[in-house]
């Protein structure tokens, strides 16, 4: 089982990576919020032990980023912050457990063996247009034999697009989808992302499912519109 300690204090991080792998857990460490989110992004998680008070991002919105992004990694925030506020705060982002420091090593590793014995998640069917699908699980699109991996923003507009196939989906409801509410994202930036997700929807010789709505936005069909 692969254990993800995010830690900013390394004597701390060190300790719990030899108490993790004394009990035969695989460990891997991120010592601020973007290697903690990067990694939760990358998939491949059995747990994730979170701090909450992180470099660069904090735990809140380490959890709060991957839950948007369908991770659903189970996770366990740490942090000396323990009113209740904190507490509610974490769970509310979408943290499975809460646990305060001080603690015993026991006490934590009881509580990734409680986490690990619910059982692997069940994800959301995949997404089907015509011969593609969208793996939610994977974050890769398949057409025929070939797989695609996508990065999350691409994987955010393909499935906005993939949900409303057969119609226009407008330039602002993929800029929500792909960089949130209120972002400021240019045309041009917006449409590096759709040339990407092209050249992966279709190769040589398939027909091409992604078309632009000029002055409107883009749409999944099998034509043109």
């Amino acid at each position: 089982m692969r254990v993800l300690v995010a830690e900013d204090k390394p004597r701390m991080a060190r300790l719990l990576q030899r108490a993790f792998q004394s009990e035969g857990y695989a460990v891997s460490l991120a010592f601020d919020g973007d290697q903690a989110l990067a990694m939760g992004m990358a998939g491949g998680l059995d747990v994730m032990v979170l701090d909450v008070m992180l470099p660069r991002r904090d735990g809140f919105d380490v959890i709060q980023n991957l839950r948007a992004a369908k991770q659903t990694v189970p996770t366990i925030m740490v942090t000396a912050r323990d009113t209740m506020s904190d507490v509610v705060r974490g769970l509310d982002a979408g943290a499975d457990d809460y646990l305060t420091k001080p603690f015993a090593l026991d006490v934590l590793l009881a509580r990734v063996r409680a986490l690990s014995r619910r059982g692997v998640p069940t994800y959301p069917a995949d997404l089907r247009f015509e011969d593609l699908s969208l793996d939610r699980r994977t974050h890769q699109l398949r057409r025929g034999d070939r797989v695609a991996s996508l990065t999350r923003i691409e994987y955010l507009l393909l499935e906005t697009l993939m949900r409303r196939a057969g119609c226009i989906v407008p330039r602002d409801a993929l800029v929500e989808a792909g960089w949130g509410g209120g972002a400021e994202v240019s045309d041009g930036t917006l449409y590096v992302f759709i040339r990407s997700l092209r050249v992966k929807i279709a190769q040589a010789g398939e027909l091409q499912l992604l078309h632009t709505a000029r002055g409107i936005g883009y749409t999944m069909r099998t034509e043109a519109p």
